[in-house]
This record gives structure tokens, sequence and C-alpha cells, in this order.
């Protein structure tokens, strides 16, 4: 997943620079944009070296692929535009801006950092900009917008896990090779979730840190489309999950360092007692 690398590296970024700089509130802006700025023509250098450089370039066109991999791409572009809105704004307020600017600017770095993703695609003959990957960037960043509007704070947090499965070993240049490739390119083992606070959500005593999780995933895929896999003996199916979650964010502590990493943390569904619903309900003692 192309987006999510390129969430991670400014996300890594961010957190670097807001957990180490040492500069006075009024002073923070300019190291951060530098800093954020330097990051991502890296990581799309690199993207492109990575990911276009092996296919010959055409004209601006779009490719519909909304049918493909069910629908796990689009939800992972969701998850990817989402974060980087919540992060630039708490960067941003960091560094002192007021919080509707936070608002709004965190809000529209999603998509200055995606948008042009899709301009790499469109002009590449292996791919094709997608109106449904500009979609779901657009509700990811609008999620964070209107409950940071509302509620002036996350309280409906989506969050990723992530297992190994035995179906790279059937194409490894397409679902990858190695643990970190499966991680982007296997959707079969990623899992992305709805994580609710219960304690802000419902009123009622519930703990500050439980939270319940609805997840999403799909397994049994070895091609972009079901018909492609089921030639090669496998059935894809849907997946979802109830689980129970934790919110870390609820606890603060005097480390900056250690905020971050709680942060961090908090972006990962960790390890919980859940129920698949698939092809049969199924029970597991810890999904991750």
């Amino acid at each position: 997943m192309k987006a999510t690398k390129i969430l991670l590296c400014i996300i890594f970024v961010i957190c670097f620079t807001t957990s180490h700089a040492q500069q006075d509130s009024t002073h923070r802006l300019k190291p951060l944009l530098i800093g954020t700025g330097i990051a991502y023509t890296g990581a799309l250098v690199g993207l492109n070296q990575l990911w276009y450089k092996d296919f010959e370039r055409e004209s601006f066109h779009f490719f519909n692929d909304h049918k493909e991999w069910k629908q796990m791409d689009k939800v992972g572009h969701f998850y990817a535009a989402f974060q980087l809105s919540f992060g630039g704004y708490r960067a941003l307020r960091w560094a002192n801006v007021t919080e509707d600017k936070s608002i709004f600017w965190g809000t529209i770095f999603s998509a200055i950092v995606l948008t042009p993703i899709e301009v790499f695609d469109g002009f590449s003959t292996a791919y094709g900009a997608s109106y449904s990957d500009v979609i779901a960037n657009t509700a990811g960043a609008s999620f964070f917008y209107l409950q940071q509007r509302k509620w002036g704070e996350i309280r409906i947090h989506p969050k990723f896990s992530f297992h190994s499965t035995s179906f790279p070993s059937s194409r490894p240049e397409l679902l990858g090779e190695g643990l970190l490739e499966e991680v982007f390119k296997d959707y079969n083992g990623q899992t992305y979730w709805l994580s609710f606070d219960l304690s802000k959500l419902i009123n009622g005593n519930f703990p500050k840190w439980l939270n319940v999780a609805i997840g999403y995933s799909a397994n049994n895929m070895v091609a972009a489309h079901d018909d492609q896999s089921e030639s090669l003996g496998f059935s894809p199916q849907r997946q979802v999950f109830f689980a129970i979650d934790f919110d870390l964010n609820e606890y603060k502590f005097h480390s900056k360092l250690l905020n971050t990493l709680i942060y961090l943390v908090n972006m990962v569904h960790l390890p919980a007692p859940t129920l698949e619903f698939s092809d049969k309900l199924k029970f597991h003692f810890a999904y991750y």
C-alpha cells in the first residue's frame, strides 16, 4: 500500500520533531514544516523508485479499481488519510497554531500528501488514477474533521492490525516476500478497525481505557479479483470482527517521548478477545 508507506514516513517525522525539538512554542512551526517537507520529498522519490521506475509513462488516465481486493485498499486509504489529518493537527497544535487553523490545515494536509500518489498512478501504464481512492482519502480526512469539530477530540479511532498468513508463499511477487513487504502487500493479513471510546460516547461508568472495536478484513485472496483467485483454487471471503480494544491516549505522562510512543501504539489494534463473522461464527482469544 503506497499510501500507508507515505503515512508511516510522515507520522514518524512529525512525532520525532515534536518529541525532540526544544524551540520555544512560538518558533516551532518552521522546523516542523522543514522536517515534514524533507521527509515527504524523500518519501515521494523513494516511492517513485520502488513502484514506478519499471513501468513506462503515458498520458494521464483513470482506472476503475473499486472491485479489487474486496475494497481492502480503499479502507487502507481511509485509515491513512485519517491518521495524516490527525497527525498534522497534533503537530500544528504543538507548534502553537490555533485550534481552528490546526483542524483545517490538518485536514488539508492529508490531501496534500496523498494527491500526488494519484498523479503518479495516473501517468503510469501499470496503474491509473482512481476515483475510489480519492473518495476514500476524502472520507478519512472528513472523519477526522467532523469529530474534532463536534467533540473537540477523537472518540472513534481508526486502527490497523496485521498477522502473517500462508498466502504470500503462493504469489510472493504480488503478496510480498518477507514480513515487511507482507505487511503492506498481503491484504489477507490486514484488518482495519473502528475503535469506539465507550466512556465518552455512552453515559456510563466505563473505564477510560476500555473501547470496543469493529474490524473489517478479507481472506483467501491471491489476486485482485475474485474470479482470478477462484481460478487458482481459492475462495475469497469477507470477514467482520467485534473485539475489545484499548485506548492508551487517555493516559498522559511527563515524558514527551513516552506520550509519542503511546500515540503511535494507539494507531494499532492490540491483541484482544474477538468474535469473527465470516463463513461461520468464530472466537479468537487474542486476535490481531
